[in-house]
C-alpha cells in the first residue's frame, strides 16, 4: 500500500473534521478550531495522507519562535502499521527545523502506548504527567524533543 502527503486545503477541512469526530470521540476538536488553525499560516502546518484518492490520516504543528507543538495526528485505525503515521511526523519536525524550532512539544493519552512507542523511537522523551487531561478523566503526557543541531533525520 502506498500513500502520499500534501498540504491540507480549505477544502479538506470538513472532512478532516469527521475525521477527528471518529478517531478522537471525547476530545475531538471542533471544525472551528481547524477553520481558525487553518488561517494561520504563518505559525501552523497541517498535513493529510491519502491512499487511492481517500484522506486517511492528518496532522498539524504549531512553531512561534523557537518552539514547535504537535498539535494532532491521526490515522484511521485500518491504516494504522502502515508508516502514515512516522511519515506524517517526520514531515513535521521537517517543517518544525524549516521554521528555526530548536524543542518540540507533544501531549499523547497515558493510555495510547502505540503513539507512546513512536514519539520515543523519535527520541521524545516524557517530562510531565498532566493528571486528568482528557475529557474522560485520562492523564496526558507532557512528551519533548530537543532537535539536533545540523537536522540529522528521524528514524
Amino acid at each position: 500500500m502506498s500513500f502520499t502527503l500534501r498540504s491540507l486545503t480549505f477544502e479538506d477541512i470538513e472532512t478532516i473534521g469527521r475525521l477527528e469526530n471518529e478517531l478522537f470521540p471525547t476530545d475531538a476538536w471542533p471544525l472551528e478550531m481547524f477553520y481558525t488553525e487553518f488561517f494561520q499560516p504563518d505559525t501552523r502546518r497541517y498535513i493529510v495522507a491519502e491512499v487511492d484518492g481517500e484522506t486517511v490520516g492528518y496532522a498539524g504543528v504549531m512553531v512561534i519562535d523557537t518552539t514547535a507543538d504537535i498539535q494532532t495526528i491521526g490515522v484511521l485505525p485500518r491504516f494504522e502499521g502502515q508508516g502514515i503515521g512516522r511519515a506524517m511526523l517526520t514531515e513535521l519536525l521537517d517543517e518544525a527545523r524549516r521554521r528555526g524550532a530548536e524543542t518540540v512539544m507533544l501531549e499523547v493519552r497515558a493510555d495510547n502506548p502505540r503513539a507512546q512507542q513512536l514519539y520515543t523511537r523519535f527520541g521524545f522523551a516524557r517530562i510531565h504527567t498532566r493528571k486528568r487531561y482528557y475529557r474522560d478523566g485520562v492523564d496526558a503526557w507532557v512528551m519533548q524533543l530537543v532537535l539536533p543541531a545540523g537536522g540529522e533525520g528521524a528514524p
